[in-house]
């Protein structure tokens, strides 16, 4: 028998078209179950590990050992690389491309974990029910030159409706801890709100750190 030939590579899906049309895409599945009291109440102590190495992943950086040698780690986002890339070659290497969307996606599934939408313990890799998508942009044709240079002081409206946003997320959490811990559920309305404050700040850094698109983010919950 001939050997079978090796499949085919498998290319990413296109983000989903949303009421927006918005090309950054960010969803979680709403827990159709009860979720687990006991780790709910023990959040707070349960996320360190995971917090560890988000952190481990997020501070790290080359440097200089007193035995004489080099250690290197991974920084967070690949932003000011990329900007310059975009400004001086109009290129955005695929590689930083991955990269900052898979960080993203990981720090997205801690943050889910710890704001109880979701009781499985986040994977450094699977999606799990998390789910974000950025497009690889075509740099020459869908990225302005200059805009790495502005897009953070043009995304300051943003930052301030995410301070307040992010103080009403708080609560709503709180809120929804007390609810799952009498009632195993957490309430769909809290649910999509604190979504929806999450869908925002992935557009606002895609738009304004992993620079994947020029689209001004809406100023909106909603898909």
């Amino acid at each position: 028998m001939e050997p079978l030939p090796p499949d085919p590579p498998v290319t990413p899906p296109d983000p989903p078209v949303t009421a927006s049309g918005y090309p950054v895409t960010f969803s979680v599945d709403y827990p159709e179950r009860d979720l687990d009291r006991l780790t709910t109440f023990f959040r707070i102590f349960t996320v360190i590990p995971i917090l560890i190495i988000l952190d481990f992943l997020s501070n790290a950086s080359f440097q200089y050992g007193e035995s004489g040698s080099y250690y290197a780690g991974a920084g967070a986002l690949v932003v000011l690389p990329a900007g310059l890339m975009i400004l001086f070659r109009q290129k955005y290497p695929r590689w930083w491309f991955d990269w900052n969307l898979e960080f993203m996606r990981f720090a997205n599934r801690v943050g889910i974990y710890l704001t109880l939408m979701d009781d499985t313990y986040p994977s450094t890799d699977e999606q799990q029910s998390v789910h974000l998508q950025y497009p690889y942009p075509d740099v020459e044709n869908d990225l302005g030159r200059g805009m790495p240079i502005v897009k953070w002081l043009l995304a300051i409206p943003h930052y301030i409706v995410l301070f307040f946003l992010g103080i009403g997320a708080f609560f709503a959490v709180i809120g929804a801890w007390f609810a799952i811990l009498f009632t195993g559920r957490y309430p769909r309305g809290i649910f999509d709100f604190v979504e929806g404050v999450v869908r925002w700040h992935n557009r606002v850094v895609g738009y304004a750190f992993t620079l994947v698109t020029d689209r001004y983010p809406p100023f909106s919950l909603k898909p």
